[in-house]
């Protein structure tokens, strides 16, 4: 793993995922396709949650307190929970902002960083190498999950007409 790299493209995921907030309304950024999916609100609420809440903390805790339990999470039920949908989307946006410039700092701040390092956790062994590596997957998942709720808004806003000259999904 390249360290560098795998923190450029968390601080270029930032801006990626800005980026695909522009422009978006409050009926957009609340909308969503199906009753069981997510918003582009709830995503952006899910992303800040996990910043501050489960990747950053969970790598420190492997680093450095390796014997300390994990604090419990809960990605699903945090949206319904904690009302993410109901949040307004600049100031959620700047949350998650923050505290991924927050996460890069620190990450930057890393002294020989030990990626083998590992501890049991709820979800196995994992070292501190998985858990970073999983932190630039996880945004990748998500940028994908955003663009995927733009077609989908797209082809909602756009009835009667079709979208099909566009080419393939």
């Amino acid at each position: 793993m390249d360290f560098e790299s795998f923190t450029t493209q968390l601080a270029n995921q930032a801006g990626i995922i800005q980026s695909l907030t522009v422009g978006v309304s409050a009926q957009q950024a609340r909308w969503k396709p199906d009753p069981d999916s997510w918003s582009i609100l709830e995503v952006i609420n899910h992303l800040l949650d996990e910043e501050r809440l489960d990747f950053r903390v969970r790598l420190n805790l492997i680093l450095n307190h390796p014997d300390q339990p994990w604090p419990p999470i809960n990605p699903q039920g945090w949206v319904t929970e904690r009302h993410y949908n109901e949040r307004g989307l600049a100031q959620s946006l700047d949350d998650f902002l923050h505290e991924r410039q927050e996460s890069l700092a620190w990450l930057r701040g890393l002294d020989a960083p030990d990626w083998q390092a590992s501890v049991t956790s709820p979800f196995g062994s994992l070292s501190a190498g998985d858990i970073f590596t999983a932190w630039v997957a996880h945004g990748i998942l998500h940028m994908r999950q955003l663009v995927e709720l733009h077609y989908a808004f797209t082809l909602h806003a756009a009835q009667p007409y079709q979208v099909t000259y566009a080419g393939e999904w």
